[in-house]
């Protein structure tokens, strides 16, 4: 299959160009397009030939649930059965932008979106090139992250025809994501509202609009092999490079001291360190960085990772220390890319 790449500016949008991408989309066709959180793999949500297709370009398995994203709110109401007075309130705080919110599904939608779950996820995209090609589209738009199921998600085209070239029908290139890790996922259909996976809304934010919002214990480990995710991101070995990632956690300074510790222990291995500004490890093959603070942090992730790739690291350490406000989505990403591979560097 041959792979059609169209570059859209975000600030000098081509409408003719993104008609043509809503077509394909309308048209059962796999379009992978930005988002202000990461690169989506888009499918007609109401074509389910077009959404089994996702699963098999991606190699993702099939009980794992796909987010479906709308141009404005008012069309949330075509697949969902109701939307509370508490969502409503999250959707004018929040949306468009990086939330996704967990509602009662309407009978129509197919059971290959939800994994046959009784509910879907609803986002509204705050980039600027996701909203007009889903508006173009006419339909609303399943999409998981534009990767091999299990890698780093894509923050940047390259990363998607890095990937997809050949497996999908078309990639627009709207420039690198803003966000640069996926949507915080907030559950709104049991007793409480849960997030299931953190992201660009944190739970502070989110807190001061519903005061009896949890976080679920999922977050920070995988659901059962026999339960069925309610969420993306829940069960499946997710956001991993090919080198090993062991994830070093506590104060900042005894992290580099047991990071270089660690290193000197290391033989025959290419060695990586994604550390926040100010490290600096001449022992190792390639530092990178991972900014200021955890904005920056979460910016940097995936494309980070996938760079160790690229330089052939065998293993990587990954300085983290505090999981405030954006750091609670660092921590799930590197947990789950590290396969819960964690050193905790303890007081003494």
């Amino acid at each position: 299959m041959e792979t059609k790449i169209v570059k859209i500016d975000p600030q000098h949008i081509d409408m003719e160009q993104i008609a043509g991408m809503g077509r394909l989309l309308a048209a059962g066709k796999l379009v992978a397009f930005p988002t202000e959180t990461v690169y989506g793999l888009g499918a007609n949500a109401l074509d389910e030939g077009a959404v089994k297709r996702i699963f098999a370009a991606k190699g993702r398995p099939s009980d794992n649930p796909l987010i479906v994203h709308f141009a404005n709110a008012a069309d949330i109401k075509t697949v969902v059965r109701e939307i509370p007075e508490a969502a409503l309130r999250l959707l004018e705080q929040f949306s468009p932008g990086p939330l996704t919110i967990i509602l009662k599904k309407q009978p129509h939608l197919n059971d290959t979106v939800t994994a046959g779950l009784d509910s879907v996820a609803v986002r509204i995209p705050a980039n600027p090139v996701a909203r007009a090609l889903i508006a173009a589209a006419g339909v609303p738009v399943a999409a998981p992250s534009a990767n091999l199921s299990g890698k780093p998600s894509p923050t940047r085209a390259a990363h998607v025809i890095a990937d997809m070239d050949g497996r999908i029908d078309a990639i627009v290139d709207g420039g690198s994501c803003a966000v640069g890790v996926e949507s915080t996922v907030l559950d709104m259909t049991g007793a409480r509202p849960a997030i299931l996976r953190p992201g660009g809304v944190t739970y502070a934010q989110i807190k001061a609009v519903l005061p009896d919002v949890q976080i679920d214990a999922h977050v920070l480990q995988s659901v059962g092999a026999a339960e069925t995710p309610k969420s993306p991101g829940m069960k499946y070995k997710h956001y991993a490079p090919d080198a090993e990632v062991i994830v070093v956690e506590g104060d900042i300074k005894k992290v580099r001291g047991k990071i270089e510790e660690l290193i000197k222990g290391v033989q025959q291995k290419r060695v990586g360190v994604l550390a926040m500004d100010g490290a600096s490890y001449p022992a190792a093959d390639l530092v990178l960085s991972a900014g200021a603070d955890n904005r920056d942090y979460a910016n940097r992730l995936f494309d980070a990772l996938r760079e160790f790739d690229r330089r052939q690291i065998d293993l990587v350490f990954a300085e983290f220390s505090g999981d405030m406000d954006y750091g609670l989505a660092v921590k799930n990403r590197l947990y789950k890319a590290a396969g819960n591979h964690i050193i905790h560097v303890r007081e003494k």
